[in-house]
């Protein structure tokens, strides 16, 4: 996100930001080495939601950001996966926003500034406000802690308006949804036997390849699991053979074999979406696409279960809470107990999600 000084041609000072979608501009841990997580749908709420408290405090213009795809020099327009009415008319009153980068304005000469997850008005006044009157120009790289929230004793009165940024402004396009909706409508006609409900896992055959199951400490929890160890999870707590399970692989992988072999309803994106939508939105040259459909339809899921820890599963849980939905089960290397409620994820039980400064 950047911005930039006023010229003769405006009176107003213009922040912009530019939010690689799902995958933020920058991902840089806190105080140790930290791996780029392959999936980081969601994470566009939080970029955002620093744009609109740092505008407020700078009394700045947000200007709509282009959104990065991943490929290099690929850009979307952000109205074509948001709606734009809805973005704009929820910060009424609150920002001005321009819909457009003025001309005089290149992104090639700002200056970067950095700022940590939910940034904090004493940040902004120690480190932002300072470059913006320096050099006009400035662009925002949202960091995030590895596989952590920021305290959220950190806040202050700037906590209601990152909420509202986070969980009021983003609305997906009526094509996007569209089939988002039909997709989750296939999943529950499909668990029939189990009143229409259906789990979501993360859990993706590039994640396999590239990390290790390690163990962490002496609580048996791993930090992924493969499709085997997941299938033994939800066979030792109960859930039937018949029970439904979406996962966010795109297509379907024989690494994932032994999960179908005891849950035979398990799916990918490729098996649910209907066939007249795979070219647009199950295309290996637009993956953002796949990572916001799986992140909705985690959100969405009865219950949801990571297989990682990261960003997407921290991002998943923060629009569960938003939504009434605390079905979260994190698995164990050692199932002691065989009811669920004993593996409901920390973020829920502790109430440690900062979605909970937004949600009493």
């Amino acid at each position: 996100m950047f911005i930039t000084k006023p010229s003769k041609f405006r009176s107003k000072v213009l922040l912009q930001f530019l939010v690689v979608v799902v995958v933020v501009v920058q991902l840089k841990g806190f105080g140790k080495k930290m791996e780029k997580p392959s999936n980081l749908a969601g994470t566009i709420y939080h970029p955002i939601a620093n744009a609109v408290v740092v505008t407020r405090y700078l009394g700045a213009t947000l200007v709509l950001p282009h959104i990065r795809g991943t490929i290099p020099g690929e850009m979307r327009n952000f109205g074509g996966i948001y709606d734009v009415k809805k973005f704009v008319k929820s910060l009424d009153g609150i920002i001005k926003i321009a819909k457009d980068q003025p001309d005089e304005v290149s992104i090639n000469n700002v200056t970067i500034a950095e700022v940590p997850n939910r940034v904090s008005e004493a940040y902004i006044a120690t480190n932002i406000k300072p470059l913006f009157k320096m050099n006009g120009n400035l662009r925002l790289e949202t960091k995030f802690p590895p596989l952590s929230m920021t305290n959220e004793k950190e806040f202050n009165y700037l906590d209601s308006l990152s909420c509202l940024a986070m969980f009021g402004t983003l609305e997906l396009q009526p094509p996007l949804k569209e089939v988002i909706d039909l997709m989750v409508e296939r999943l529950r006609a499909l668990s029939h036997r189990s009143d229409g409900q259906f789990i979501a896992a993360d859990l993706r055959v590039e994640m396999l390849e590239k990390r290790e199951c390690q163990e962490s400490g002496d609580s048996g929890t791993k930090w992924c699991y493969n499709a085997k160890a997941i299938g033994d999870f939800l066979r030792k707590i109960g859930f039937h053979r018949n029970t439904t399970i979406y996962l966010t692989q795109s297509k379907w992988h024989s690494m994932l074999d032994p999960l179908r072999n005891f849950y035979p309803k398990t799916y990918t994106k490729d098996d649910i979406m209907p066939a007249d939508k795979k070219a647009k939105f199950l295309n290996a040259n637009s993956p953002e696409f796949t990572k916001i459909i799986d992140f909705h339809i985690c959100t969405q899921s009865d219950v949801f279960l990571p297989s990682i820890s990261g960003q997407f599963y921290t991002n998943v849980v923060g629009r569960r809470i938003a939504s009434g939905n605390s079905q979260i089960l994190v698995p164990t290397k050692s199932t002691n107990s065989s009811s669920p409620g004993a593996y409901i994820s920390p973020y829920i039980s502790r109430k440690s999600h900062s979605a909970y400064s937004c949600f009493c």
